[in-house]
């Protein structure tokens, strides 16, 4: 009798878990279908374990090639968060102070950036001109080129008065980095965090952009141009890796994430640093509208009271949500430039959030 009890518990679990799985799997197929995605991974995380992953449509159209569970992915600026958690690093063994001014670090920096802070930089107070023009192209894809013509721009505001996210503010992140731990960005991003979360594919396809061959990567698509599918352009100088150059799957971005809330990275008070809403001088909460309403150094979140989320977004397509108070993650990542992951996200969420929003 009791064996038989102990079978139909089992058949029990097991058909909620496989009902579950293909509970997720459908709606990440109906999802796909919707959005015309393309290639798509999937990692879920529950209690710091890796409870859900699953690879669904085409790596390459033109070869017919399947995504799988090793298929590499741009994730573009989720980058950012990688870079952020660097930052920390270097604050956290001493080699960095977040209220001293970026030219105690650097060399050769125009006047008007000599009194800017670290802080205000990784938190975008900067007031640091952008990288692109008027008409919302490159100012060059030349590394050495791009940095001479934005040093000979005048800041966008007074550092410390707004907020703006800036693709300079990671130009110079960067340069902090490597000037600071002696290594390429690569490298101490390699070492410090892929090493400690297990990161082997990421490690082993390293960081670059449209010209690097990533073995067993996806090939970028999108419907920009007449809303027929085509091939994507992705050019990122060298010094832009720190803003949008990781390569990386969905699966090793989980590790990245566990690794990071059970203090492996950086200790439990620079995880509060990392995630806290960043502020203004005059002390308010910085506020855009929309859902992901706030930002803190490498992450966007929302204020909701109701199962507030912790995100990282690249490339308007990709996307990593954290439900702190549930201790779920979610990760997807595509390779359709528009798919946008954060709009249909926490549909698979709520398949495992006990507490809906």
């Amino acid at each position: 009798m009791r064996k038989t009890m102990l079978l139909l518990t089992f058949f029990a679990v097991s058909n909620f878990t496989y009902s579950q799985v293909d509970k997720v799997d459908d709606a990440i197929k109906n999802l796909m279908q919707k959005n015309k995605i393309v290639g798509l991974q999937l990692a879920v995380i529950k209690d710091n374990a890796i409870i859900k992953t699953g690879h669904y449509g085409l790596a390459s159209v033109e070869d017919s090639i399947a995504v799988d569970s090793q298929t590499i992915f741009s994730i573009n600026s989720m980058t950012k968060t990688f870079t952020g958690v660097a930052i920390m690093q270097l604050v956290e063994n001493g080699k960095l102070n977040l209220d001293e001014p970026i030219s105690k670090y650097l060399d050769k920096l125009p006047k008007s950036w000599q009194n800017i802070t670290v802080k205000q930089i990784v938190t975008h107070q900067s007031g640091l001109p952008e990288i692109w023009d008027s008409q919302g192209n490159m100012l060059s894809e030349n590394s050495e080129t791009l940095f001479q013509k934005i040093k000979e721009l005048p800041l966008v505001f007074k550092p410390g008065k707004e907020f703006r996210d800036c693709q300079a503010n990671y130009l110079l992140l960067g340069m902090l980095i490597e000037k600071i731990s002696g290594q390429s960005f690569e490298k101490f991003i390699s070492e410090n965090q892929y090493k400690k979360a297990g990161m082997k594919n990421s490690t082993k396809a390293g960081v670059g952009d449209f010209y690097n061959i990533i073995k067993h990567s996806a090939k970028p698509y999108s419907y920009f141009r007449n809303n027929m599918l085509t091939n994507v352009y992705q050019p990122i100088p060298s010094n832009l890796y720190p803003a949008g150059g990781i390569y990386s799957t969905a699966t090793e971005i989980a590790q990245w994430v566990m690794a990071l809330q059970s203090n492996q990275l950086i200790n439990a008070e620079n995880v509060k640093t990392l995630c806290t809403p960043i502020r203004l001088e005059n002390g308010d909460i910085y506020q855009e509208n929309g859902f992901l309403n706030q930002s803190s150094i490498g992450f966007y979140s929302s204020s909701r009271e109701k199962n507030p989320v912790i995100a990282s977004l690249g490339g308007n397509r990709n996307a990593l949500y954290i439900y702190p108070k549930e201790n779920i993650s979610v990760v997807i990542l595509t390779n359709l430039v528009g798919s946008r992951p954060e709009n249909f996200i926490e549909e698979i969420a709520n398949l495992y959030l006990a507490e809906k929003k």
